[in-house]
């Protein structure tokens, strides 16, 4: 007797379920987020069938193992940092960004390493076998133990992990992958959740480490429910403009390490390349003795990087003056164009500013706010921040200073690079060292004392 099919409404943002269609999701308040799904009955010979029926039998703690998670470098050091040390033993790490930016690019190039001791199985559900050696031909991958498998059948690569036993599976990507019993495309959220379960109840029991490629969807996040995010170990995302060489791969979740760590790569004809010395990087081609421009510090994590902060404030010629940022909160630089007005007396009202950070990094520390405020004042002033110096605190609604986190990392990171001069807030220099390098530090209570010591 076949299977009855029955009607469900999913939200695509959190996967709530309903029998009924709502204009906005019960579950996470998002409108036009329920889609309708059919589905059928599975019947209980059917492989799902038989995977839920399989568990594990409980065992006292005192015989679990004790020795740490054995850790498989990738050979890219930046990669092994965001992953706290390398690739866990049986984790499920997914990694997501935009079209173009690099994902597939990543995995392909660690293949030639860890070729070198592990078996790799490579699942493609977007290219071809001639495809993928073309792309591995130019990545100069060679390695004999890299075996593609081009199937979006979610079974049939159960199976063949099953079998083979492979010490690495690499899935790209997970929104091509489907259950046949399930009448949904792939892609949906149903598809999406029961293809990672499927994927997790396989290589889990068998200690098989496992990479996951996610698409994003308009807005930047993870396409599929929220609940693929929950299953994985560790989630990371690329950033950075596609039309910049720069790439940014940070943590968002990490249950073997910290979520705080990011690794720089620049993208060349050769595939990804580390950038070891990222502070460096960003400050090439630095403009000297040019208004609007500020070099600040920032912590990612342990590591700190100069960022440059480029501002400009230009005569309006619209009724109403435009505000855009780049690589920063657009809603924090209306927040510090309110400040400079009101507390510190220079005037944008009737100015269009714009605010770019170089290099296409994406700056969210308030330690950034001072070197914002100056780089502005300087495009509306017209006189240029020394070279030499170096600018970063966080900037309250009074208009006052107040002090940030890791002062001699940042001032460290400066003097290493080759700056004489540090302003930071007067609050930090009680948490520095006496002497660090050449560096002078100069402590300010106020954005006015900021920019005449900038200028100064």
């Amino acid at each position: 007797m076949a299977a009855k099919s029955k009607s469900m409404y999913v939200c695509s943002a959190c996967g709530y379920e309903s029998v009924k269609w709502y204009g906005k999701c019960p579950g996470c308040g998002e409108w036009n987020t329920m889609e309708e799904e059919i589905r059928e009955a599975v019947s209980k010979k059917s492989p799902m069938a038989a995977a839920a029926r399989s568990f594990a039998r409980p065992v006292p703690i005192t015989e679990l193992d004790e020795r740490g998670e054995q850790r498989y470098h990738t050979g890219l050091s930046e990669l092994d940092r965001v992953l706290g040390g390398g690739i866990v033993k049986g984790s499920l790490v997914l990694i997501s960004g935009d079209p173009g930016i690099g994902k597939s690019t990543i995995l392909l190039q660690i293949c030639q390493y860890l070729g070198e001791k592990l078996r790799i199985l490579y699942v493609s559900g977007e290219e071809s076998g001639r495809q993928i050696k073309l792309r591995a031909s130019r990545l100069g991958v060679t390695t004999s133990n890299l075996f593609v498998m081009t199937e979006t059948d979610i079974q049939y690569v159960t199976e063949e992990i099953r079998s083979q036993k492979p010490d690495l599976v690499m899935i790209d990507s997970i929104q091509t992958m489907n259950f046949t019993d399930l009448n949904s495309s792939p892609g949906s959220v149903t598809q999406v959740r029961e293809c990672t379960n499927a994927i997790m109840r396989c290589c889990k029991p068998l200690d098989i480490p496992t990479i996951l490629v996610g698409h994003v969807n308009k807005d930047g996040a993870i396409a599929g429910p929220k609940v693929l995010e929950h299953i994985v170990d560790a989630v990371l995302y690329f950033e950075g403009d596609r039309q910049m060489t720069y790439r940014i791969l940070r943590a968002v979740k990490n249950r073997y390490g910290s979520t705080n760590e990011i690794g720089v790569f620049d993208m060349g004809e050769n595939g990804l390349h580390q950038v070891e010395n990222p502070s460096q990087a960003m400050l090439e081609g630095r403009p000297v003795n040019v208004s609007g421009t500020c070099v600040t510090c920032v912590m990612e994590g342990t590591r700190p990087i100069l960022a440059e902060i480029q501002g400009l404030a230009t005569t309006t010629g619209f009724g109403n003056p435009r505000r855009m940022s780049t690589g920063f909160d657009y809603n924090r630089m209306n927040l510090l164009l309110a400040v400079l007005e009101k507390r510190a007396g220079f005037y944008f009202s009737n100015l269009d500013a714009y605010v770019n950070v170089v290099g296409g990094l994406r700056l969210d520390e308030p330690a950034a706010d001072l070197a914002v405020a100056v780089s502005l004042i300087s495009s509306l002033k017209d006189t240029s921040v020394r070279e030499d110096t170096v600018v970063f605190g966080e900037v309250g609604l009074a208009g006052e200073l107040r002090s940030v986190t890791h002062i001699n990392a940042r001032v460290s990171e400066a003097s290493r690079l080759g700056f004489q001069r540090c302003i930071l807030p007067y609050h930090c220099l009680k948490k520095t060292n006496d002497k660090i390098g050449d560096m002078q530090l100069i402590g300010v209570k106020t954005l006015r004392e900021a920019f005449d010591a900038a200028v100064g």
